[in-house]
């Protein structure tokens, strides 16, 4: 266990470095010039030649990838081009808003698509099944913005219960941030939770066909006592796994809804970013994402050993 945990750990490393060399190119071959972004159109030569000095773009590529690269392991994500702030005070903001909104959608998604899933599973074969199994098809084929929009109209502009858009920082009013955030996580949270509906209701349908499920039936168990006291934990395996990539689909796909919802988030501010030609902001902030769903992909497959003994009992 303590061994393919280790190697599980140097695989993510492995990942990490990876992805930030790629991550790098990609980035340089980007086109435009920040320094002349920054000075404009009318700058001189003479001018733009200072600033990318400043911004050290006249250093050599490996150069550049290893000051940065430095500073990342170091806690030091650099100054963004563009406005001269620290790049890690940025992304500190804007992860109060994204990370909260991510969790809140998936909190949603979860509250959803469990009870809705084990029904439908559960009763595949009656009506209710299917009416649950046909409601979460509708949901997977709604856009995000759509859901988001439809919700604007009827919670904050007819029944005025919610605000249509904008944030109120947690330091400020708690309650009235999280009022913000819950019209952007329900529309996110209809979206993934139909699709973890659909899941659930496999993993579900998948258990009552076992042999431990028949034996506990036989038994004298109802089928969901048998469910609850042996099934749960096996089925939840593949349902870890969709959650864990919607936890970082929620985080990294939020661009369009904060944008609907006016949240200065972190998927406004990378496009902000990519506009702006700010390298340095852009490297940190798709790193920061990169480095979040391989964690939680890495916190998965970790997740799978805790919940299936015979896992463990191989690796």
């Amino acid at each position: 266990m303590a061994l393919t945990l280790l190697t599980r750990l140097g695989i993510l490393l492995l990942s990490l470095a990876a992805a930030s060399l790629l991550i790098f190119l990609v980035v340089q071959v980007l086109p435009g010039d920040p320094a002349q972004v920054v000075l404009g159109v009318n700058a001189t030569p003479e001018a733009l030649a200072q600033l990318r000095h400043q911004m050290g773009l006249d250093l050599p590529g490996w150069q550049r990838y290893l000051l940065w690269i430095g500073g990342v392991l170091h806690g030091d994500f650099g100054t963004s081009q563009v406005s001269g702030a620290p790049v890690a005070e940025l992304l500190s903001q804007k992860l109060s808003v994204s990370v909260p909104l991510a969790l809140m959608g998936v909190a949603v998604s979860v509250l959803i698509s469990v009870p809705l899933g084990v029904i439908a599973g559960v009763r595949y074969r009656h009506l209710s099944g299917t009416m649950i199994s046909a409601l979460s098809l509708g949901g997977i084929a709604i856009p995000a913005f759509w859901a988001a929009l439809l919700l604007i109209t009827v919670f904050a502009i007819r029944l005025r219960a919610l605000p249509a858009g904008g944030f109120v920082a947690w330091s400020d009013d708690p309650v009235a941030a999280f009022r913000s955030l819950l019209l952007p996580a329900i529309s996110l949270g209809l979206v993934q939770g139909a699709i973890l509906t659909r899941y659930v209701r496999s993993a579900i349908v998948d258990v009552l066909r076992e042999d431990y499920i028949r034996t506990a039936r036989a038994k004298g168990l109802t089928r969901w006592q048998a469910l609850r006291r042996h099934g749960f934990r096996n089925a939840a395996i593949p349902v870890v796994t969709v959650l864990g990539l919607q936890l970082t689909s929620l985080l990294v796909g939020a661009v369009v809804v904060e944008n609907v919802f006016y949240l200065p988030g972190l998927g406004r501010m990378l496009l902000q970013a990519i506009g702006n030609r700010d390298l340095v902001l852009i490297q940190a902030t798709v790193m920061l994402l990169t480095g979040v769903v391989l964690v939680v992909n890495f916190l998965v497959d970790v997740s799978y050993r805790l919940l299936d003994p015979r896992i463990r009992a191989t690796a």
